[in-house]
């Protein structure tokens, strides 16, 4: 029982009726001794939980038990869910939750900006030619460099036993090896560093069940991405490294079809991450707010714009694809023939003896003429890159046009703000692609251009992501929005009922409950309820039962 220091301001300060709700009988002062005996017992019940106890039991004390009908809601209903929340019981659940954390999303976003990086510095190990530097494989003991100088001089030999060295090199002195050997270092460190970051993060917010099930197997599969990378990447090197893997005669360089398998899983890395880690938040703000993320995606499903939703993706598409036309220009050093634009010689394109020449063709029927060509042929390849870039540039700015004014002004009507933002960005990423690109070629692939020319088609790879995240449907965060709905109708009619306007023979009044008290119940009806509790879980709530 309340002490009386606490009950005599009480008294002075409440009207009679609450003092009469302070009230109880003997009875229920019995069982309010052995409801907080129970809680002391066992600190997993709330107090909560202890409160309704009490007064539900004072209620059925003072009413027959012929005409006494406890109220049970089904474990299965929105309302048993939200009574088990309140009392302390957690609903049965899987391993993984129903949603992903915002924190997820961060870490991919930063994983996916460290990938950003590692590309470009490859970019630069390739073109100062520093990718042939290292000729062992050592995933471990590769982290440490040479220290000492009999350390130094045996990766010097190393390097001189290579065909880069012999036909190359020859003149290189160990200071000029040094620091080609300290950029292809660099670029396996960051990459054993991004493949650390990556796992043991993963692992942790797996076992922690931060992520939903469907993530955590997208998690898993850009960890196996980015073990790939690193085994493509030693094979790609070890093309460089053997006389018999390229054309006597020909410069020492890494096969360019290992090349742009390197650099396209690079890529299809950087654009999961990218793609997941938005998803996770888009995902996390329609939930907060379900009733403007109806209006939201009703207007992404509005059939106005399903062409551009299909051009966005056919967009990304090209920029990738373009892209990996590009891997093979830099495999076969492609940049320094034709260094003119628009023409290509005398004329838009070379002639045709030498795009399809027989000096590629590996077979005796000459089968293979074609696709080699285009594959192998420098002059054919580079050919190819620019009608690729031709394409994905005309390709975004009707994707623009459309959008601004695609069916008299109406496709610009219905796109959201965010969308149309996207759009532009992409408008603006592509000139300067194309600015660096023309320029890369004038000036004979000069390392600063040509560096910030990848890094260009890998911002715009970007922006295509984003536009594709912000005007695509997503299906699993619209069925979530559909099922808190759902369970916010359910909870506010069980709800309505359960708490009656009038006060029929039966009704007891709660005490007041601070929310110290009932902050556990509060929390759980938020989680159900979108952020918008009822007021009973701070206020008097009246239970009413009719006889």
């Amino acid at each position: 029982m309340a002490s009386y220091p606490r009950i005599f301001p009480l008294l002075r300060r409440k009207p009679p009726s609450t003092i009469r709700s302070l009230v109880s009988c003997c009875k229920c002062l019995q069982k309010e001794g052995h409801a907080s005996r129970w809680a002391s017992r066992h600190p997993t019940t709330s107090t909560s939980s202890s409160l309704r106890n009490v007064r539900f039991a004072s209620t059925e004390a003072s009413l027959p038990k012929s005409t006494f009908v406890p109220l049970k809601p089904s474990s299965s209903s929105p309302l048993g869910i939200l009574s088990k929340s309140i009392g302390g019981e957690v609903p049965p659940a899987g391993f993984f939750p129903a949603t992903t954390e915002n924190s997820v999303a961060y870490w991919l976003i930063g994983s996916a900006a460290s990938v950003f990086g590692i590309v470009v510095f490859g970019g630069l190990t390739r073109l100062t030619e520093s990718g042939l530097s290292i000729t062992e494989w050592r995933p471990v003991t590769g982290s440490v460099p040479p220290v000492s100088a009999s350390d130094w001089d045996s990766e010097f030999s190393k390097y001189k036993s290579s065909p880069e060295f012999r036909l190359l090199n020859q003149h290189m002195t160990l200071p000029e090896f040094k620091k080609i050997y300290y950029m292809e270092w660099t670029h396996r460190l960051w990459g054993r560093l991004v493949g650390l970051t990556f796992v043991i993060p993963a692992a942790y917010f797996i076992a922690r069940r931060k992520v939903s099930g469907p993530m955590s197997a997208k998690i898993v599969g850009i960890g196996g991405l980015i073990g790939l990378q690193g085994v493509l990447g030693w094979w790609m090197v070890k093309s460089g490294l053997k006389d018999d893997l390229f054309a006597p005669g020909s410069h020492p360089r890494v096969s360019q079809y290992r090349l742009t398998a390197h650099l396209g899983t690079a890529f299809l890395c950087y654009s999961a991450m990218v793609w997941n880690g938005l998803s996770i938040l888009r995902e996390n703000r329609l939930l907060r707010d379900p009733v403007a993320a109806t209006k939201e995606l009703a207007t992404l499903r509005s059939p106005t714009l399903a062409p551009l939703r299909r051009s966005a993706g056919v967009v990304a598409g090209l920029v990738f694809l373009t892209a990996m036309s590009g891997g093979l220009v830099a495999g076969l050093d492609a940049g320094l023939i034709y260094n003119d634009f628009p023409y290509m010689g005398m004329g838009f394109t070379p002639p045709r003896s030498e795009l399809f020449s027989d000096f590629y063709s590996r077979r005796p029927d000459g089968s293979d003429i074609w696709w080699r060509n285009m594959l192998e042929n420098p002059s054919t390849v580079q050919l190819d890159h620019r009608i690729l870039a031709t394409t994905t540039f005309s390709a975004i700015m009707a994707l623009w046009a459309y959008g601004r004014f695609g069916r008299g002004g109406a496709i610009r009507a219905a796109m959201p703000h965010a969308v149309k933002r996207g759009v532009n960005s992409v408008v603006h990423l592509v000139w300067l692609q194309v600015v660096l690109g023309i320029s890369t070629l004038i000036y004979l692939v000069p390392v600063p251009l040509a560096a910030a020319h990848q890094a260009s088609a890998l911002a715009l790879l970007t922006g295509t992501v984003v536009l594709g995240s912000r005007v695509w449907v997503p299906r699993r965060a619209a069925r979530l929005v559909a099922e808190k709905l759902g369970a916010r109708a359910s909870l506010e009619k069980m709800h309505g009922i359960v708490r009656s306007p009038t006060r029929p023979f039966g009704t007891q009044n709660l005490a007041k409950t601070g929310p110290a008290t009932l902050g556990p119940a509060r929390k759980s009806t938020e989680r159900l309820l979108g952020g918008n509790a009822p007021a009973a879980t701070t206020t008097a709530t009246t239970i009413t039962t009719t006889t």
